[in-house]
């Protein structure tokens, strides 16, 4: 015991005098870096940077017409502010020796026509994130959207695979076929080893919902996400890796799913539900985070990880926002501004193409509005959703020269609401940019973007079946699934959908009898809120009528029969013949050989409103709130009715028998009364 204490002081005298030498040497800042190790602990510190959910919002935007690059404005995002923050938040931590990673949670490409350029072979979205320095990136749903041949090709114009160099694309539980590109391009797993010590391990993972939304994946296939989570950071742990992070585009419920079944996972970098987690999600010991969506935030997690336990812990307190905005306090940074102006410049010129030259700046102004046309809530008919499905209705019919009587669109291809110039100089404009953001998703078997119009034909019955499976992709699918109606209202009892779920199976049985009044609008131009030219849509109808849709939703018309045979529905052309399913490209409208997207409606609809006094189309206040289509009817559970007749029948019975007993008591009675008399 002498010993050892003798030993322990002779120690702290060493420290002490290396520490006064240290301070000599240090001079009179009186700072010296630790290479992220603190002193007193051993810790290893790290910041993790972090985005998710991009969709090609590479300007500012909500909405972009505000945008002014010399004035305050209230726009979010654009990667040349996201460039200013990275690089400010790397120069501060280089200044304490702590290393510093960018990581994606996928989603990068879809969503603005920024998206466009995808099919062009541009690879804009890409090539910015490897100038900003991303480490790594996972692949979404909406990386798929032009299908696997057209991503494969945007990849290896990005520099892939001799790209991953610089942001390494993690798609851990993807399989491609052997032979496809995408095979050679996609990484299952990454080291990074840090300056400090510290060796990061990273794989990529795709969620289940993610997979079941995503457009046009084949022939790539997907294996279990907590199977392979499982063998990779077993893989990773035993390759040397200090910290486990994956990165996933599932959603925050998928994420706590995952870090129950595989706690090997230190950290989560999510995306796809487009949560802005201010706090991260504790899952056991694993940190789950995500920042929103559109580049509104940039993620910042600041940890400390402890070589002897294998712990982490989070640093960032109350005084470090887990969320750091991307806004106008923020500079444009300068080299990004001069590679997105270039983008700029091909958007534009393709816009123009499109166009046939009406449009060629993405800032044109196509109406004018002085009110915001939401997208909200949900689960409900919107302002917005009645634009769109009014703009695939109408100029769907000017084009093919003939009457169309339905439109419907989903939620889920909607991407947010209207939003109008606000500032002095943007004042009620409304840009081209600003309105093909919230539709131009998708891409149409001739290869450019935007999903096409297609023109079907269903009976009148069948319409009314297309009613009652809205109501249960309501109640099945949520908002995503919601659609939008033009050309008829309705009257539903949202209790009458579903009768009961088969057990095991998960199948709703539908009662078909939710839709308690269907209308259909037979009057010229938009659809009234009276009730002038409007007849019954009724149960039995077999004349045609004349539905346009997009391609992406037609794709599931046949499938809702084979799941719910009594809710067939059938895709005729206009002499009532079927279509087959490997013929339903030939219902895409086509206007002088090309196919008519669905973005194009909304343009041409935008611009066709009636002039204003400034010879400016004009949005009509029709659009400012609901107008009636589709209409909850609370009123007494379908199933109910069965139950309250039984209980009438039980009553009838006990009444019957009760008044049988009577008349017998009575009978009994008269008779011993003549009894007793004789």
């Amino acid at each position: 015991m002498i010993r050892l204490t003798r030993s322990a002081t002779c120690l702290r005298r060493f420290s002490f005098l290396a520490v006064l030498l240290l301070l000599c040497l240090m001079g009179p800042a009186g700072i010296l870096p630790v290479s992220g190790e603190t002193a007193e602990t051993g810790e290893l510190y790290l910041t993790i940077l972090h985005t998710n959910d991009e969709h090609s919002a590479m300007i500012p935007h909500s909405p972009a017409v505000d945008f002014h690059p010399e004035m305050a404005d209230p726009t979010i995002g654009g990667y040349a502010r996201l460039a200013t923050a990275v690089q400010q938040i790397r120069e501060k931590k280089a200044e304490a020796g702590e290393p510093v990673l960018l990581f994606s949670g996928g989603d990068y490409t879809g969503g603005s026509p920024f998206s466009w350029l995808i099919p062009e072979g541009i690879p804009a979205q890409l090539a910015i994130m490897h100038l900003i320095g991303y480490d790594a990136a996972t692949i979404g749903n909406h990386e798929y959207d032009y299908g696997t041949a057209v991503l494969a090709r945007y990849l290896q114009a990005a520099g892939y695979p001799e790209a991953n160099a610089k942001t390494v694309l993690l798609a851990s539980n993807t399989v491609p076929p052997p032979e496809h590109p995408l095979a050679e391009i996609f990484r299952q797993k990454h080291l990074i080893e840090l300056e400090n010590g510290l060796t990061v391990g990273l794989f990529g993972l795709i969620g289940q919902d993610a997979i079941s939304v995503a457009n046009s994946p084949e022939p790539v296939e997907f294996t279990d996400q907590h199977e392979t989570a499982a063998v990779i950071a077993k893989e990773l742990k035993e390759e040397g890796a200090d910290l486990i992070v994956a990165l996933t585009h599932s959603g925050v419920e998928e994420d706590r799913e995952l870090a129950r079944a595989v706690p090997e996972i230190n950290v989560v970098v999510g995306g796809h539900c487009h949560t802005a987690l201010t706090e991260p999600v504790l899952e056991g010991e694993t940190i789950i985070v995500q920042a929103g969506s559109m580049l509104e935030c940039l993620g910042v997690l600041e940890l400390a990880f402890d070589p002897e336990s294998e712990k982490v812990r989070l640093r960032n307190g109350t005084e470090k926002p887990y969320l750091l905005p991307i806004d106008d306090k923020l500079e444009l940074h300068p080299q990004v501004s001069e590679a997105l102006a270039g983008y700029t410049a091909e958007l534009n010129a393709l816009i123009a193409r499109r166009t046939g030259g009406r449009f060629l700046n993405i800032m044109d102004t196509v109406a004018w509005c002085d009110f915001e046309i939401p997208d909200t809530p949900p689960l409900q008919e919107t302002p917005f959703g009645n634009f769109v499905a009014d703009a695939m209705r109408l100029v769907t019919s000017q084009k093919i020269g003939q009457r169309v009587d339905f439109a419907l669109q989903a939620n889920g291809s909607i991407r947010g609401s209207l939003s109008p110039g606000s500032l002095e100089h943007s004042y009620g404009k409304v840009s081209f940019y600003d309105l093909a953001d919230l539709i131009g998703l998708g891409v149409g078997p001739d290869g450019q973007a935007g999903y096409p119009v297609v023109s079907l034909y269903l009976t009148g019955e069948e319409m009314c079946r297309v009613l009652e499976v809205a109501v249960l992709l309501e109640q099945m699918l949520g908002n995503t699934y919601y659609l939008q109606f033009s050309g008829l209202r309705y009257d539903y009892n949202p209790r009458n959908g579903i009768l009961f779920t088969v057990p095991g199976l998960d199948l709703p049985v539908p009662s078909t009898r939710a839709v308690v009044r269907a209308e259909r609008y037979t009057g010229e131009g938009r659809q009234g809120t009276g009730s002038e030219s409007y007849v019954p849509l009724v149960r039995g109808d077999k004349e045609l009528y004349n539905l346009v849709t997009d391609s992406y939703i037609l794709s599931f018309l046949p499938m809702i029969g084979e799941m719910l045979p009594m809710l067939k529905l059938e895709p005729k052309d206009s002499t009532g013949n079927p279509v087959p399913i490997e013929e339903l490209d030939k219902l895409i409208v086509k206007v002088d050989g090309e196919e008519l997207k669905v973005w194009q409606t909304v343009i041409e609809y935008a611009a066709a409103q009636p002039l204003n006094d400034q010879g400016v189309p004009q949005i009509d206040p029709y659009y400012a709130a609901p107008v009636g289509r589709i209409n909850q009817a609370w009123s007494i559970p379908f199933l109910i009715w069965p139950i309250l007749i039984l209980l009438a029948l039980i009553a009838l019975v006990i009444f019957l028998i009760r008044r049988a007993s009577r008349r017998k008591s009575a009978r009994r009675m008269l008779l011993e009364s003549e009894e007793s008399k004789t």
